[in-house]
């Protein structure tokens, strides 16, 4: 059994690199290999082959590039500007107008995209232009962009919870059934800073544009249909048990490109894009996928799962003072980590620990997605910030990091609400799986 105290250097050593800027994936690689040759050997070190083909053969991840896939599609199919304009018909006469179409837009996105930086991208080129010389309040207008964006990791579909199912033999369908709630949950509270900022400043809105004819609204409630078919399909077929995650994503795709054939958008020109930016975000999370698993298997052998637990029964800690101390922990490393890399990252060290103090999993999953999501608005290394202030082009990043801070203090609310009522994760995997 290896001295907790080389893992907890070890842990400090991976984090502190990664913090530094170098490559998530390396740093795993790295760390693992030092271990590898101090405490277990040769044979250790080259099994990484066996680990790598292990974890890229994972039928379970191969949903990740489907659903990168499924995105493209929508983004490049034409369908979030059209979304974007018929869900601001019916937001825009709540107090704060376009500022909840820009929320309401990001949460209709993120249950078809799965990620949160595509979200941002997508949601922020559309709106941003949207706003020009209507007098809203440029940090308002970006925080809810930037915000609203965080949505696509909790909000089923999500990558962050497949690789974090992977990784510790959690249902992703549990996983997904736990986020809608709390995601429901997510984007009222950001609505309802929107509604009481501008209720106490009704100047931060602007003047409201008028209304269009009920007629015009009606008609433009069709562009709301590609959207919603493809949540109901990917994750109908999920609950009602006719098909795995993987599948679901699969069936998604095909959707995707029928309802691109049938708008006219789909070209061999087009594909040829979703197929090249589907292999690059690919290729990068499953290389990082791939290192966490090696580094997950050097751990084991080393047996740093089974002393953090008997560590965890010996201090005798309770699982609310755990939770409490995990929150701080990641809020600090929020600051210096992407989302995916803090999950990965972590994973191996924390995961024994919370299952020892007997916190469900996928409760825990839906608590470190939250986490994450804080991780991509928190300066300085919060990648939404960045992907909204470069869709911008003008200005200062400090305005799109101001315009945040209200909605990161309600998403550490929504942390708050999943301890003192767990049921708000664990209620709808229940009644879906039993």
């Amino acid at each position: 059994m290896i001295d907790l105290s080389a893992a907890v250097i070890g842990f400090a050593l991976l984090i502190g690199l990664m913090a530094l800027g170098l490559h998530v994936a390396f740093v795993m690689f790295a760390i693992s290999m030092l271990g590898a040759i101090a405490y277990l050997g040769t044979p250790a070190v080259l099994e990484y082959g066996t680990q790598y083909w292990g974890a890229t053969n994972n039928f379970v991840l191969v949903a990740v590039p489907l659903f990168v896939l499924l995105g493209e599609l929508l983004v490049r199919g034409g369908f979030t500007d059209r979304m974007y304009r018929s869900l601001s018909d019916w937001l825009n006469p709540l107090p704060g107008g376009l500022l909840h179409t820009n929320i309401g837009a990001s949460a209709m996105f993120a249950a078809v995209s799965g990620s949160s930086v595509a979200t941002a991208a997508t949601i922020g080129t559309v709106a941003i232009p949207a706003f020009k010389g209507q007098n809203y309040d440029p940090r308002l207008v970006l925080g809810t962009i930037a915000a609203g964006a965080t949505l696509g990791i909790l909000i089923p579909p999500s990558i962050n919870m497949i690789i974090y199912g992977a990784m510790t033999n959690t249902s992703v369908g549990r996983l997904y059934a736990a986020g809608v709630i709390p995601g429901l949950l997510l984007t009222g509270l950001f609505m309802g800073v929107v509604v009481f900022a501008c209720w106490r400043n009704p100047a931060l809105a602007g003047a409201k544009a008028p209304a269009a004819p009920l007629r015009e609204r009606l008609r433009r409630l069709v562009d709301l249909m590609p959207p919603t078919l493809l949540f109901v399909v990917v994750m109908g077929s999920i609950y009602l048990g006719w098909a795995t995650p993987t599948e679901s994503a699969a069936l998604g795709v095909v959707m995707a490109l029928i309802l691109c054939i049938a708008y006219g958008r789909f070209s061999i020109a087009m594909l040829h894009e979703c197929f090249i930016t589907t292999i690059s975000v690919t290729a990068m999370i499953m290389l990082i996928a791939a290192a966490a698993f090696y580094l997950n298997f050097v751990l084991g052998l080393m047996g740093v799962p089974q002393a953090l637990a008997n560590f965890a029964s010996q201090v005798g800690t309770s699982p609310l003072l755990m939770l409490l101390v995990l929150t701080v922990f990641y809020l600090i490393l929020g600051c210096f980590l992407d989302a995916l890399a803090m999950i990965i990252g972590t994973i191996p060290i924390v995961f024994p620990l919370i299952t020892a103090l007997g916190i469900d999993p996928v409760w825990f999953g839906i608590y470190l997605v939250v986490m994450a999501e804080l991780a991509l608005i928190t300066p300085p290394v919060g990648m939404n910030l960045y992907v909204v202030q470069g869709i911008r082009k003008e200005g200062l990043i400090t305005e799109v990091i101001q315009g945040t801070l209200p909605f990161l203090f309600m998403m550490l609310l929504l942390v708050v609400l999943l301890v003192v009522f767990p049921g708000l994760a664990l209620w709808l995997p229940k009644v879906s799986f039993g």
